[in-house]
């Protein structure tokens, strides 16, 4: 099975929200016979950069994807504007962006 990540801007959303958004393209790609890798991460509670963990974090699952699906928005978001090159340049498939 091929396995998909879901990028979406996240900055200021609660892992709530976050899931909420993100519910209808999980259905649609799992009824697809996509593997939707889940990629919303406990909150960081220790020091430093936090918002640049988390992308260091997706960067490493982007790395193990036959796919990445950009939601709407991602290219108003720095995270998923950078995620997006590193598919395009290391060959990564994008399904949506």
């Amino acid at each position: 099975m091929e396995k998909v990540m879901i990028s979406q801007p996240m900055r200021g959303k609660t892992e709530e929200q976050v899931r909420s958004e993100r519910a209808t393209v999980v259905a649609e790609l799992t009824e697809k016979g996509y593997e939707v890798v889940d990629t919303v991460f406990p909150d960081f509670t220790n020091q430093g950069n936090i918002p640049l963990k988390y992308l260091a974090k997706s960067l490493d699952f982007i790395a193990d994807m036959d796919y990445v699906y950009f939601m709407e928005g991602w290219q108003d978001a720095r995270g998923c504007k950078i995620e997006h090159q590193v598919c395009v340049d290391y060959g990564i498939k994008i399904l949506k962006d």
